[in-house]
């Protein structure tokens, strides 16, 4: 087949290429270019704004000297405009709201696997692939994904958001190997990026401060911090909006101790009056659930999902599942019942897993609850 890899400059999605390659393709990689600080100032209308530190160019010089060393031909094409439209404004409204969204979620659903994928398919390619370490099986008539091999590197939560028809076109050649594998055959092969770091968070905020990057874009208005059990006022914050739930580093409390010397950690965000509620103690009870209400439901097969029990379930990346039960209330919205877990963060992505580690669905946290009291 004639397959478009999206090729990072970063060692996964060079090995993919490598992969695909080996196995008789006919292999074009593609450097995705997303963030541009200067054009992103233009569409909010603040050209004061710098923060021009995204290292995609080193990148993109890594993913040239790869491609040449796998022999296959680059391609470099922008995305900028489609990401701001589709990732970044909802990023910002989301945090304008109190919630705490996952960026690189919505980049591979409406990104990688839609307008990448709409530029693979419009130019003849056949499928596109990436460097994700996930694996694509055919189940009961459907297209899913699957936990891969190297569950220590299972990125299927990042991919929760894609329909079947982004799943059919694409190919995951990482589905059955371990890391160390891709770093040694990496080293093998003399690529340069051997032994490059693997890329953390999102390329527009890099290494950055992340309270400091997005005072940029929601400027800073200080507020108290209130004791949640006795409603005492402890502190001050910088900005309701640069905090989240189960956070305990970055307070400013934290010479303030307890009767319990236990520290604080953040049970709640009240956006409306600017309030930041903490609790004393990492197993305090304010900082646990039991019940949430999931919006904005993506599923492959609605039959499979409408009241299933027994599920497993991840509310952040690399969290162990949880066990619960999933109930439908309409095509878009459901409630999940779980093991009591803590920080369950409204914005973030919950997902779900058949017990044979098929992604069945996911959904936004929206409403989350303690035996029945909502919480959030």
């Amino acid at each position: 087949m004639k397959v478009l890899v999206g090729f990072s400059g970063g060692v996964d999605s060079a090995i993919a290429a490598y992969l695909l390659k080996q196995a008789g393709h006919e292999v074009t990689g593609c450097f995705m270019r997303n963030w541009d600080s200067f054009a992103n100032n233009d569409f909010l209308g603040n050209p004061t704004i710098d923060d021009n530190i995204c290292p995609q160019e080193k990148d993109y010089e890594d993913a040239v000297i790869a491609a040449k060393i796998i022999g296959i031909p680059l391609l470099r094409v922008d995305f900028i405009k489609e990401y701001w439209d589709n990732v970044f404004t909802y990023f910002l409204a989301e945090y304008q709201e109190g919630r705490t969204p996952n960026p690189d979620i919505l980049c591979n659903k409406y990104i990688k696997f839609a307008s990448f994928k709409d530029f693979a398919l419009k130019e003849g390619y056949d499928m596109i692939a990436m460097g994700h370490y996930a694996k694509k099986v055919f189940y009961h008539g459907h297209f899913y994904l699957k936990k891969p091999l190297d569950l220590e590197k299972d990125q299927t939560y990042f991919l929760a958001a894609l329909t079947e028809e982004q799943i059919k076109v694409s190919l995951f050649p990482l589905d059955n190997i371990l890391k160390k594998d891709v770093r040694k055959l990496a080293e093998e092969l003399h690529l340069n990026i051997a032994k490059k770091k693997d890329s953390t968070g999102v390329c527009f905020i890099g290494e950055r401060n992340f309270r400091l990057f997005l005072e940029n874009y929601l400027p800073a208005k200080k507020g108290d911090i209130i004791d949640i059990a006795s409603g005492e006022k402890i502190g001050e914050h910088r900005g309701v909006f640069y905090y989240t739930l189960g956070q305990h580093r970055g307070l400013g409390i934290g010479g303030l101790k307890d009767k319990e010397n236990q520290g604080w950690y953040i049970a709640k965000k009240d956006v409306k009056n600017n309030i930041l509620y903490v609790a004393s103690g990492d197993n305090n009870q304010y900082l646990y659930s039991n019940k949430a209400i999931i919006k904005k439901m993506n599923y492959i097969d609605y039959d499979e999902v409408q009241d299933i029990k027994n599920i497993k379930i991840k509310f952040r990346y690399r969290q162990k599942d949880l066990g619960g039960d999933l109930k439908l209330l309409n095509e878009k919205t459901g409630v999940v019942i779980y093991q009591k877990a803590k920080a369950v963060t409204p914005g973030q992505e919950a997902v779900f897993y058949s017990q044979d580690d098929r992604l069945i669905a996911s959904g936004v946290i929206d409403e989350v609850y303690f035996n029945d009291e909502r919480i959030n």
